[in-house]
């Protein structure tokens, strides 16, 4: 079972990117997130990263990390 990680917004406008595995590291997947709201994801065997813009938690089996 893949494991979960959970992002909150602290702002609007949060952008959660997905990016792709393979040789090619593309963008195959983006969110938009306002102020509290929460996504709650994983990694596939499509995504292998994920990237964050704006003010948030992210939450993981190894911790927080608060991106402000």
């Amino acid at each position: 079972m893949e494991e979960f990680f959970v992002i909150k917004a602290l702002e609007d406008g949060v952008n959660v990117i997905g990016l792709t595995r393979g040789a090619d590291t593309r963008f195959h997947h983006s969110e938009k997130l306002d102020e509290n709201e929460v996504m709650i994801a994983q990694f596939t065997e499509h995504t292998s990263a994920v990237k964050i813009r704006g003010k948030a938690v992210i939450q993981t089996s190894h911790g927080e990390v608060n991106n402000s």
